[in-house]
């Protein structure tokens, strides 16, 4: 026999108080049964009978399982990529602290809300790079993430188009060889030269792996601060880095994905696990163990059949 639950204090404080009141009891009975003159015999069968239906009680709240049964354990999941913009303009302030630093944070929350699932991290530079592969230690996804700054872009710009073709790369040639739904979460302010090759998105599309963007920043857009001063264009005028929501949109449309602003409560995050978990998930692993099974209930009917006998059968305490 195996127990769920070990014996806390709290049981052995309860088992002790009973003790010690039914002993007071039992001391105070015999005594006024010696005054008069008579037995208090009859209260014996009643002190077994009542630590019989405690003793039950305490067995069912412990747990205890015996005998085995067989069970199903399925694995279900999902295979994604985050793809991570670290080009300069995510240093802008219009997200708090500052763009990258927000993703940073939501990147915890989303790993979080998706245990079953396997992510990947690519950073999004001027060459894009793969950061770490699929992987089920989230912890470890999480404290790379925190590593990721500006600096990772040597030019300081954002080759978006050529990070979703590195996800896609990395997804269809996983050795694993895992039938799990495939996705691409991109976070980014969508600012990136050129469009992407429509070839990438019909594969994308082929293959059923959505390209679901988030856009990190606002219209209106901020400033950059480069030391004591402000990124400048090439005459000198103060570059302000804002949210290309249409190009985001254009790309998640092209994968039959989804398109989701960033806001500064995070709420966002709550539509884009919903649609995360949405895709068609697969039976990743399946496997047949034996269990112990939880037989409380048999000594809880029979703690309750006791207690209704204490009830309904009633002693003479004193023989006068």
């Amino acid at each position: 026999m195996t127990w769920l639950y070990s014996i806390t204090t709290t049981e052995i404080i309860f088992a002790i108080a009973f003790l010690l009141l039914y002993l007071i009891f039992l001391t105070r009975t015999f005594w006024l049964a010696r005054q008069l003159r008579t037995s208090a015999r009859a209260v014996i069968p009643k002190f077994f009978l009542r630590s019989s239906y405690i003793i039950l009680i305490f067995i069912a709240l412990l747990g205890p399982s015996f005998g085995v049964s067989s069970q199903t354990v399925r694995s279900e999941g999902r295979d994604l990529f985050l793809l991570v913009d670290v080009s300069r303009s995510m240093d802008a302030t219009d997200a708090v602290p500052t763009r990258l630093e927000r993703v940073k944070f939501d990147l915890r929350q989303l790993t979080d809300s998706l245990p079953g699932d396997r992510f990947g991290l690519i950073a999004v530079a001027d060459d894009p790079f793969l950061i770490t592969p699929l992987t089920n230690d989230h912890s470890a996804l999480q404290q790379t993430a925190q590593a990721l700054g500006t600096n990772f872009s040597t030019s300081g710009g954002a080759n978006l188009c050529g990070a979703v073709e590195l996800a896609r790369q990395k997804l269809m040639s996983d050795p694993s060889g895992r039938q799990a739904a495939k996705g691409i979460v991109l976070f980014s302010d969508g600012e990136n030269v050129g469009s992407c090759d429509p070839s990438l998105m019909a594969s994308l599309r082929t293959y059923h792996i959505p390209l679901l963007t988030v856009g990190v920043g606002t219209q209106t857009g901020s400033t950059i601060r480069q030391r004591n001063d402000f990124i400048r264009d090439n005459n000198g005028q103060i570059v302000r880095s804002r949210l290309n929501a249409a190009f985001l949109t254009g790309l998640s449309k092209q994968t039959n994905g989804r398109y989701v602003q960033a806001d500064p409560d995070g709420r966002y995050l709550d539509e884009l696990i919903q649609t995360l978990r949405g895709l068609r998930s697969a039976v990743t692993d399946e496997t047949q163990v034996a269990v112990a099974t939880n037989k409380y209930y048999y000594f809880l009917i029979a703690a309750v059949v006791l207690l209704a006998l204490d009830l309904i059968v009633t002693v003479r305490t004193f023989r006068l």
